[in-house]
């Protein structure tokens, strides 16, 4: 079996990570994704990317913590793509009064570009602004796209589905029921799992971590009414098409 984590922020847990990716290991997780918000936590990634061969890079940053340094990081970022899987965590987010929705979009945009550019998937995310995010992707033609912990409404999700873009599922859908009604619409060829660590734990408790992205596979085969040794073979086939192709 093999598990993937298509999304986590486990650099966050300092002197703690190693016996967090030994767990994973255990769980039978293979991949993890370690998604980068800042400038720190992308060198971080990069670091436990060479330390820990289960730990994939993806650089971004966080819509909410994008500054003037973009095109700075922007330029790191694809200074060191060799070494990295996709761009993550990108996207916009319109959640706060204090939102400059103009400059997300121009910084998303120039995050769109990139990854066009260098021909690498896009882990984006879209909180309280699902629409103007697919609007932009679809004017940019972009097809290497996968959808983090996608919140908009079920007419979003199929724009998402049309345009053959993947869905990451955190663990999380064990008890959130949109999660599980976007799991029961989407082709399990267009779902992918993650655990978003160390948020949403699949048991409303703190400190989530990889090695319980399993639950979400748990999930997906109840829903799906599948074993849950074809959703691991059908979504590491996701992973291969979407990350490695």
């Amino acid at each position: 079996m093999v598990y993937i984590d298509t999304h986590c922020h486990i650099e966050r847990y300092g002197d703690k990570i190693e016996d967090i990716v030994k767990r994973a290991i255990n769980a039978g997780v293979k991949i993890i994704v370690n998604n980068g918000a800042n400038p720190e936590g992308n060198r971080e990634t990069l670091e436990l990317a060479s330390k820990f061969k289960e730990i994939r890079a993806a650089l971004g940053f966080h819509p909410t913590e994008v500054s003037s340094s973009i095109d700075d990081e922007i330029k790191f970022i694809n200074k060191n793509r060799s070494k990295i899987v996709a761009l993550g965590e990108v996207g916009m987010d319109f959640s706060s009064d204090a939102t400059d929705e103009e400059k997300q979009r121009e910084d998303f945009q120039k995050i769109i570009d990139l990854s066009l550019k260098i021909k690498i998937p896009m882990m984006v995310h879209s909180r309280k602004a699902e629409e103007a995010v697919i609007k932009m992707l679809e004017y940019s033609k972009a097809k290497k796209v996968v959808m983090h912990c996608f919140s908009g409404n079920m007419k979003l999700v199929k724009k998402i589905i049309e345009n053959k873009w993947m869905l990451s599922i955190p663990a999380s859908v064990k008890y959130n029921a949109h999660f599980q009604k976007v799991v029961e619409i989407t082709p399990i060829t267009q779902l992918l799992c993650e655990t978003d660590s160390p948020y949403l734990h699949p048991d409303r408790k703190e400190n989530n971590e990889p090695a319980f992205v399993v639950e979400a596979y748990k999930k997906i085969a109840e829903i799906k009414k599948l074993k849950i040794e074809e959703v691991e073979k059908i979504i590491e086939g996701n992973y291969n098409k979407m990350f490695l192709d």
